[in-house]
């Protein structure tokens, strides 16, 4: 209609004179006498042509605009309300602008504008109605939003409490207030998915894509609806989709390719394909077998990578289980580089490392894993990765007894011996590994009682002591805290190397790594008491005064280890007993050390005070001291350790026997009674 009536507005003659469409020609005069119009006439014509064509064109744009607003598809409305709106702002802007400008022109002519400004008026008379329209429209839709957002609210309680059906009635309410609330779409096709009803899931997807069309939510649950249905292509579209809008959204679909790969029975590939599984398994790989293999490990990595329903599912394939420690020691580099990436993927967490426990025979995994110090790339990291995450299993520490005699020990002294020759990094963590497998007593016991093992033990720290570079150091650090549990049993072997265990850790006490010398220390406290023979030759070693030097440092894991060796060496050696008289004068160390808060302290301590005071002049060097008080009080019950009271109270009787005058002070703080009941002590003695 519009259109025919641009079709008559056009045949109207500049004179205001009708004409037929046959004979139409706008704005020009008619063909019987022609004539050359001057220069100011013709200026009038186009400027009348220009306004009338404008106003036709904006006159389509109403129809337009009109029609958008009567559409049924909710995009498309919404976007005709915001043109609208557009063009209204843009008329009273234009409104503005001309009520500012003064315009001074001379009228040319008035016969065809005429027409065109009463087509004007009555276009402005629209406008005026479409605006009202508009505001209208806004006021309903604001109105609309606030019930649908309402209604929103009560269907997303709904869906927390589980009630799914309530909540679709929710949303669909609110849909009827706003059809065009993308979130109340993807919100029900969420409870859809719920309720399995896939296809209206992916229904209401798609109208929220209508109102926008780079709605991510709505194709990633569409992308769960269709995996459900098994669609796995449209499912696989949709995630991609996804990336195309948004590349760092990649994560937000990883489980379902996963979940797809799962799916399909990827994990048959080994039952189904001839060729594949022939050359997973063959013992001496060629090329193309060698990339097959590493292919399989890759993609395996992939899809089990935080699945645990494909971890699971590929430790349970047969061909899997026994190839894996086939694959470690391939001899492959590429092929144990992948195998340990695979292997990774399960120690790393508690589930994945009790799958491997309960899934795989790890009694030769020790064996193999630490033959991989001998590597010097990153093989020899990530198996001692392997190794040390497996060792928080006690499962995988009773499997480990299997084969520890006949398999582990004698690669493990190899290693030891040649430290010099192999990657020296991961033979610190190997060390470290080994130790603490040592909780284990079993495996403790088995260790301990090896020669072989203390022989290379004491060759590594040989080794190790004229090379100052850090990797040797942390190798040094690593075996003395091996020995250290070791020397928790109590053998011949042990007794046999004493002596030798005993001068090594002498040697050590000069070194400038404070860790190694609190751990040469920390061996002297555990080995001396297993021989007289190595007390003897480390008291006239200097022992005593390098030990008082060390306490005078301070530092508690130093002074715990320091003063129990003094008390070893104070028990039973007189020399060691004088040279501490001299090197701690008034026993400035030692009444320093009975103020400690740690009671393992305070009782050694204690100790090795009652075993000095037999050298002449100790207890008079005593006499001004608080040395009484102190006793007494941990004598009288402030310690909590049995033998820390008994220490104390033995030591306050024979300063009181050596030295008569500590009586009276022992007097005036009352405590002739705690006397009386420590002398029961020092007469058993």
């Amino acid at each position: 209609m519009l259109r025919q009536e641009r079709g008559r507005r056009r045949g109207h003659h500049g004179d205001g004179g009708a004409v037929t469409a046959a004979t139409a020609a706008p704005l020009r005069g008619p063909p019987a006498a022609p004539r050359r119009p001057s220069g100011l006439a013709m200026l009038a014509d186009e400027e009348q042509e220009d306004d009338f064509q404008r106003f036709l064109r904006r006159v389509d744009d109403i129809a337009n605009l009109v029609q958008g607003l009567n559409s049924t598809d909710p995009a498309v409305k919404e976007k005709t309300i915001a043109e609208a709106e557009k063009r209204l702002h843009d008329e009273e802007v234009s409104k503005e602008k001309e009520s500012k400008t003064v315009v001074n022109r001379t009228v040319i002519s008035t016969q065809v504008s005429d027409v065109a400004n009463a087509e004007a008026v009555n276009a402005d008379g629209f406008l005026a109605i479409l605006e009202k329209d508009a505001k209208e429209r806004a006021k309903r839709r604001k109105k609309n939003e606030q019930l649908a957002n309402a209604l929103k609210e009560k269907g997303n309680d709904a869906f927390r409490k589980g009630d799914y059906v309530v909540a679709i009635q929710r949303y669909t309410e609110g849909l009827e207030k706003l059809k065009d609330k993308q979130e109340l779409y993807t919100n029900r096709a969420q409870a859809y998915l719920k309720l399995h009803e896939y296809e209206k899931a992916i229904g209401d997807c798609e109208w929220a894509l209508k109102c926008n069309e780079k709605y991510i939510k709505a194709y990633f649950l569409m992308g769960k609806a269709q995996l459900a249905l098994k669609h796995y292509s449209e499912s696989r579209q949709c995630y991609e989709k996804i990336l195309q809008i948004d590349p760092q959204k990649e994560s937000l679909f990883k489980g379902t390719e996963q979940t797809l790969f799962r799916a399909n029975n990827g994990f048959s590939i080994l039952n189904d394909n001839e060729i594949v599984r022939r050359g997973f398994h063959a013992e001496r790989k060629n090329t193309a077998e060698v990339d097959l293999s590493v292919s399989l490990l890759s993609l395996w990595q992939a899809v089990c990578a935080g699945n645990e329903e494909n971890q699971r599912l590929l430790l349970t394939h047969p061909d899997v289980n026994a190839q894996l420690p086939k694959l470690l020691s391939s001899g492959v580099s590429e092929i144990q580089k992948e195998t340990l990436a695979l292997i990774s993927l399960y120690s790393e967490n508690e589930n994945g490392r009790r799958l491997l426990v309960r899934h795989q025979d790890l009694t030769k995994w020790l064996q193999i894993l630490m033959k991989f110090v001998n590597s010097t790339d990153a093989r020899a990291s990530s198996a001692m990765n392997i190794l040390s995450h497996l060792t928080e299993e006690e499962r995988f520490k009773t499997q480990c007894r299997v084969m520890l005699s006949t398999g582990v020990l004698p690669l493990f002294t190899q290693l030891l011996t040649s430290a010099k020759l192999v990657n020296e990094a991961a033979l610190a963590r190997c060390i470290g590994i080994m130790g603490n497998l040592c909780a284990d007593v079993v495996i403790r016991t088995q260790m301990a009682e090896s020669k072989e093992c203390w022989q290379a033990c004491l060759k590594l720290v040989d080794d190790c002591f004229y090379v100052s570079m850090p990797k040797y150091q942390e190798c040094l650090f690593a075996v003395l805290g091996l020995m250290m549990n070791l020397l928790l049993e109590s053998n011949v072997i042990i007794q046999y190397f004493a002596v030798d265990i005993s001068g090594r850790c002498m040697s050590l006490l000069g070194n400038k790594d404070g860790r190694i010398v609190t751990r040469a220390i920390g061996v002297l406290s555990r080995i001396l008491a297993a021989s007289s023979s190595a007390v003897e030759e480390v008291v006239k070693g200097g022992v005593v005064k390098k030990i008082i030097k060390f306490l005078k440092a301070g530092g508690q894991t130093t002074s715990n280890y320091g003063i129990k060796t003094l008390s070893i060496c104070t028990r039973s050696n007189s020399q060691a007993q004088e040279d501490l008289v001299k090197s701690d004068k008034r026993f400035s160390v030692l009444l320093n050390l009975l103020d400690s808060e740690n009671e393992m302290i305070v009782g050694n301590a204690a100790f090795c005070l009652g075993q000095c005071l037999a050298v002449p002049g100790a207890a008079t060097s005593l006499l001004n001291s608080n040395v009484v008080m102190i006793l007494l009080k941990h004598a009288g019950g402030d310690a909590a350790r049995t033998s820390v009271q008994e220490n104390a109270a033995i030591a306050l009787g024979k300063l009181c026997v050596a030295e008569p005058r500590h009586v009276f002070q022992l007097r005036k703080l009352n405590g002739l009674a705690i006397l009386n009941s420590s002398m029961k002590y020092v007469h058993s003695m």
